[in-house]
C-alpha cells in the first residue's frame, strides 16, 4: 500500500529514490560496447539471439515487412496515429530556429547559421510494451529539424519481427530506415556503426538501464539527448479533486515499471486517505496490475502538505518528470512552476494526453534534472555555426584592443595576429 507522509518526513531527495540495481551494469555495458565497436554486425547477431531469441538473417527492415505492418495495423489506430503526429508536427513547428545575420555600417558582419545534424538515431524500447508514441515523438522533432536521415534501433520479438505498430508510426514519421537491434548493442552500433547500422551524430530515446548506461558511455563519440530514469509524475491536488482520478493517474505511470514513481501532493489528509484506498481498488483491476504494485508499494508517496503553495514549493524542490496540477484555477500556479519536465493543468488534463496525443513531446528529463534540462525537441537535432567578417579597415579600429586583450592573458601571438595585419606592408 501506498504510503502517506507530513512533508517533513521525508528528504526531498528520497521522494522519487528507488533500488539500486544489483548487476554491475556499468562493466557489462562496457563489455558489450567493446565488442560491438570491434567486431560489427556478428556482435549484433549473437545478442539478438542472446537477449532476444530472435535467430535473425538480416537486421534491417524489409520495405515489404513494413508494407505487411500497415496492413496488420487496423485503419482506426492508423488514423489516431496520423491525427497525434499532426498535433507533435503542429508544436514542434514552432521551435525551429532562424539562422541571424548582423551587418554593422562599420564593415564588421557577424552571423549565426541553424544547421541540422546529419543523421539522427532513435532508440525505441520494447520488451514489456510497445511505444509507437516514443517513435513519433522523437522521429517528428528530427524531421522538422532538417536531418538527413533519421534511423530507429528497436528490439525483436523471439520471431525476429518487429511490433507492426511500431513500424506503422516509423513510416507516419518519415523514418528512414529501421533495424533489429536492441539494448546497449543498439546504442553501441549507433555510436560506432557496423556492416549494416549506420553512425550517426545524435542518439534520442528512453530505455532500461542498460541503455541509459550506454548512452552515458558513449557520449562525447557523439550527442546524446539526456540519461533518462525511470518514469515520474507528481501530482499537485486540492481537496476537490476526484480520488478516483487521481489515482487512475498514478497508475499511468506506475504500470510503466517497477522502478517508476507516482507521488501525489495534497493539502487534504482526506483526499490521501481517500487515494490510498482508491489504488487498492484500481491496481488488481490493471492488465499490468504486478507491475503497478511493485511501483506503488516501493516507490509511490502521498505527502501532506499544509498549503497548496507549499504543495507547489515541493513539487520545485522535487523537479518531476510529469507534473500535474489538479486545482481550480491552474495557471494561475503556472508561472509558479521552476522545475518539472512537462506541465498537465486542470483535472481534466491526465499526463495520458502528453504521452500519446496533445502534442508537447514526452521525452522529458528524469531524476530530478527538470532542474537544468529540457524536454526533447527540435533543438536536440540542430548545431549551430558562428561566422565572423572584417574589413581591413574594421579590423585596424579595433586591432590594438584585441593585441592588448590578448597580453592580458599573455597569448602574444594572438596579440600578434591582429597586429600584423595593420602593419603598413601587410599583404
Amino acid at each position: 500500500m501506498i504510503r502517506i507522509l507530513k512533508y517533513g518526513e521525508v528528504a526531498n531527495s528520497d521522494v522519487f529514490a528507488r533500488a539500486v540495481p544489483t548487476v554491475d551494469v556499468e562493466a557489462v555495458v562496457s563489455e558489450i560496447l567493446a565488442n560491438v565497436k570491434e567486431r560489427g554486425d556478428a556482435a549484433l547477431f549473437e545478442y539478438c539471439k542472446k537477449f532476444d531469441k530472435a535467430a535473425l538473417t538480416s537486421l534491417q527492415v524489409s520495405e515489404e515487412e513494413i508494407d505487411e505492418a500497415l496492413a496488420q495495423t487496423t485503419p482506426e489506430l492508423i488514423e489516431i496515429m496520423k491525427k497525434a503526429a499532426a498535433n507533435i508536427r503542429k508544436f514542434h513547428e514552432r521551435q525551429v530556429r532562424n539562422s541571424f545575420i548582423i551587418n554593422n555600417e562599420d564593415g564588421v558582419v557577424v552571423g549565426q547559421k541553424i544547421i541540422p545534424v546529419d543523421r539522427a538515431g532513435l532508440y525505441v524500447p520494447g520488451g514489456t510494451a510497445a511505444y509507437p508514441s516514443t517513435v513519433l515523438m522523437d522521429a517528428i522533432p528530427a524531421k522538422i529539424a532538417g536531418c538527413r536521415e533519421v534511423v530507429i534501433v528497436t528490439p525483436p520479438g523471439a520471431d525476429g519481427r518487429i511490433n507492426p505498430v511500431i513500424l506503422a508510426a516509423a513510416s507516419i514519421a518519415g523514418v528512414d530506415r529501421i533495424f533489429k537491434v536492441g539494448g546497449a548493442q543498439a546504442i553501441a552500433a549507433l555510436a560506432y556503426g557496423t556492416e549494416t547500422v549506420p553512425k550517426v551524430d545524435k542518439i534520442v530515446g528512453p530505455g532500461n538501464a542498460f541503455v541509459a548506461e550506454a548512452k552515458k558511455q558513449v557520449f562525447g563519440k557523439v550527442s546524446i539527448d539526456m540519461i533518462a530514469g525511470p518514469s515520474e509524475i507528481l501530482i499537485v491536488a486540492d481537496g476537490k479533486t476526484s480520488p478516483r482520478f487521481a489515482a487512475a493517474d498514478l497508475l499511468s505511470q506506475a504500470e510503466h515499471d517497477k522502478m517508476a514513481s507516482a507521488v501525489l501532493v495534497t493539502d487534504s489528509m482526506e483526499l490521501a486517505e481517500a487515494v490510498q484506498q482508491e489504488l487498492e481498488v484500481q491496481i488488481p483491476r490493471l492488465e499490468r496490475a504486478e507491475i503497478a504494485r511493485a511501483s506503488i508499494d516501493h516507490n509511490g508517496k502521498i505527502i501532506v502538505a499544509d498549503t497548496l503553495d507549499a504543495a507547489i514549493e515541493i513539487a520545485n524542490e522535487i523537479a518531476p518528470e510529469h507534473l500535474e496540477l489538479c486545482v481550480d484555477s491552474p495557471f494561475d500556479y503556472l508561472d509558479k512552476i521552476r522545475h518539472a519536465g512537462s506541465v498537465f493543468m486542470g483535472r481534466n488534463c491526465p499526463e495520458a494526453l502528453g504521452d500519446y496525443f496533445a502534442g508537447p513531446n514526452h521525452t522529458l528529463p528524469t531524476s530530478g534534472t527538470a532542474k537544468f534540462s529540457s524536454p526533447l525537441s527540435v533543438d536536440d537535432f540542430i548545431k549551430k555555426t558562428q561566422y565572423t567578417y572584417y574589413t581591413r579597415d574594421a579590423l585596424r579600429k579595433v586591432a590594438k584592443d584585441v593585441a592588448a586583450f590578448a597580453e592580458a592573458e599573455g597569448l602574444t601571438a594572438h596579440a600578434k595576429s591582429a597586429l600584423i595585419r595593420t602593419e603598413e606592408d601587410a599583404k
